[in-house]
């Protein structure tokens, strides 16, 4: 069974504040032209999105530097809600670690970007340590200025997944994560993010 974890991109998905807000105009249609078509106009972190190294980390890899295999992955749920600190001893290498806040469920509110959740420096060395290679959460950002989180994870070559939704149905699950951005060499990418649960 797949799990979309996803957000819409649309026109009312929000956007970080400075960012592009995503832009949708039709350009032709099947009465005039015979066929329908759009353009899109969205910045590399509108939406659910991947952020490469060189997002925040001078001369780092941009997403172009990766193989496909590199955003597919065992997944890992955390569960950031309450006050106590995950245990993170069940994941390994290469495993792919989703922070569940559920902050998504607010992200049609105006303070969806300013509601930045409880993520430590020290959990995210402990992940690190744990030479996992891409960290997702259910939130608009894992930080906020000055990015010490976002410092930490890329400088050591680990990809981060931001405006995940859906989390909460992969709770007591074994699952396979699959974060394909676009296949470009940028700082970021949209991306379609899917949960493969195993064992249904």
């Amino acid at each position: 069974m797949l799990v979309d974890l996803t957000m819409r991109l649309g026109r009312q998905t929000p956007a970080y504040p400075g960012d592009p807000e995503v832009e949708i105009s039709q350009v032709a249609n099947l009465d005039s032209d015979g066929f329908l078509d759009h353009v899109i106009r969205c910045g590399t972190h509108n939406g659910t999105h991947i952020d490469a190294p060189g997002h925040m980390i001078r001369g780092g890899n941009m997403l172009g530097a990766y193989r496909p295999d590199r955003f597919v992955g065992r997944g890992r749920l955390l569960d950031l809600r309450s006050q106590r600190p995950p245990d993170v001893s069940s994941i390994e290498e290469n495993d792919i670690v989703l922070l569940w806040t559920g902050f998504s469920e607010a992200a049609a509110a105006a303070d969806y970007y300013s509601r930045i959740p409880a993520f430590s420096t020290e959990l995210a060395e402990q992940l690190v340590g744990r030479g996992v290679k891409l960290v997702g959460v259910d939130a608009g950002s894992v930080d906020a200025e000055p990015f010490p989180i976002h410092k930490t994870l890329l400088g050591n070559d680990v990809l981060i997944a931001e405006n995940l939704v859906g989390l909460s149905q992969l709770v007591n699950t074994e699952f396979e994560v699959i974060a394909l951005p676009l296949n470009v060499d940028l700082d970021g990418s949209p991306a379609r993010v899917v949960a493969r649960v195993l064992g249904r």
